[in-house]
């Protein structure tokens, strides 16, 4: 089973939600490769069964621009054995709290088998762990599950 977690971060917020994230799938000895966005490959992305992804929200809720291509990608290939999760940060001011995420979401749950997904409100805090761990737990249940269909 591989796994690999991309992401993309400004001020440093996602990227903090991505190594707690990447932590704790260790945690549970689950070999997990995290990549920021920039050194991803799309070539990669046959390569691994379940992927999260980690992503803030820019403007009115949009897709940051450096996720558009991972988003077109996502958005051409149906892959409904592939368990995805989506995670992100943002700021509950703004009215449109964490839509790059939504988006990302809505895309997931349409061309994969998505799993989780988790917001969380600017820099992750000690009671966002609680949150990270069922995010795993939540994420790992699904490729165990997904195993148990496609095993003959």
């Amino acid at each position: 089973m591989k796994i690999g977690i991309i992401y993309t971060s400004v001020s440093g917020n996602t990227k903090e939600l991505a190594l707690l994230i990447h932590m704790l799938f260790k945690k549970e000895n689950i070999a997990v490769h995290l990549y920021r966005v920039e050194e991803f490959s799309l070539n990669y992305l046959d390569e691994y069964d379940a992927i999260a992804i980690g992503t803030y929200t820019w403007g009115d809720g949009e897709i940051p621009f450096e996720m558009e291509p991972l988003y077109k990608a996502f958005e051409k290939r149906e892959r409904k054995t592939v368990v995805t999760g989506i995670f992100g940060t943002g700021d509950s001011f703004y009215p449109h709290y964490c839509g790059a995420v939504d988006r990302f979401r809505d895309l997931l749950k349409v061309n994969t088998n998505l799993a989780v997904t988790l917001k969380v409100e600017l820099l992750p805090q000690i009671q966002d762990i609680a949150q990270c761990e069922k995010f795993v737990d939540l994420f790992i249940k699904r490729i165990n599950s997904s195993l148990k269909d496609y095993c003959f």
